[in-house]
């Protein structure tokens, strides 16, 4: 039994030096928000005197804009686009686990053989397309593709809802069709309030997959005032040969707590949405 201890002990303390050693980057970075810039250099944890400017100064560090700006396009955007990602993918995903036409299930797999297509393979192409359409510099490119049961995630999304979709008694769409409810009275009154977890789940997934969306961001977005908070965090680096290290880092902080606190208070939900959505047959 002392030995079985001891040998737990010493597995613990390994443990804890291997997760300091790996915390270490990110407590630095939490200390060195508030460090002035003659201390970046300092490998030390805490200020030596601790200041608040990195923060206001970097809120306003972009000229004519505030990072308040931002943040709310970046908001917005994706708030927007996890709408639209909701309403369209569950209404796909219905059509797939409820509906019977011709090669419906060629069409899953397709839907499904999409998650392994690289987004490297269809950016130029879809740079064209939306060029074409002048939707280069606007939201459309983010919008459209979402409302369409695609963009960040909408294959994954469908797969989701189809399998929440096919643990709910199809008795319930038989009883609701003997009252006249048509295909879109079932899936808006009796699917839809069903699928809350997985609706949830969808929601986080999207919010956070778009909030740090920085390639696309940078791809189609050229006008300053309709920057994301990513793009805007590079506006420090590009705008000066000296970067100020310190309102970079604040700005960087400041942008990852609304994934950080919707995730603290959604996990719940999170954890119950793909426990419920991931083995069903």
């Amino acid at each position: 039994m002392k030995v079985a201890k001891r040998s737990a002990i010493g597995s613990h303390l390994l443990l804890a030096v291997i997760s300091a050693a790996m915390m270490y980057p990110v407590l630095w970075w939490f200390g060195a928000v508030f460090k002035p810039i003659e201390e970046m250099s300092s490998a030390n944890l805490i200020p030596l005197r601790p200041t608040l400017k990195n923060f206001t100064e970097g809120w306003n560090a972009i000229t004519h804009y505030s990072f308040g700006v931002f943040f709310g396009n970046t908001l917005a955007l994706s708030a927007t686009l996890v709408a639209v990602s909701v309403v369209s993918c569950s209404l796909v995903a219905f059509g797939f686990a409820r509906m019977n036409f011709p090669l419906r299930n060629f069409w899953f797999s397709i839907v499904l053989l999409t998650l392994m297509l690289p987004n490297q393979v269809t950016i130029v192409p879809q740079y064209v397309l939306f060029d074409s359409f002048r939707w280069i510099d606007t939201y459309w490119p983010f919008v459209i593709p979402h409302a369409l049961a695609g963009g960040i995630g909408g294959s994954f999304f469908i797969f989701l809802f189809v399998q929440f979709i096919r643990g709910i008694p199809k008795e319930l769409d038989e009883a609701a069709k003997m009252d006249g409810c048509g295909s879109f009275k079932i899936y808006s009154r009796i699917i839809v309030p069903l699928l809350v977890p997985a609706i949830v789940t969808v929601s986080i997934f999207c919010f956070l997959w778009n909030w740090d969306d920085f390639f696309g961001h940078m791809i189609y977005l050229q006008s300053v005032g309709k920057f994301t908070v990513g793009q805007a965090l590079k506006l420090f680096v590009d705008s000066q040969s000296a970067a100020p290290w310190g309102q970079l880092f604040a700005m960087s902080l400041l942008s990852i707590v609304p994934g950080t606190v919707l995730f603290f208070f959604t996990q719940r939900y999170l954890v119950e949405g793909i426990a419920t959505t991931g083995l069903k047959g």
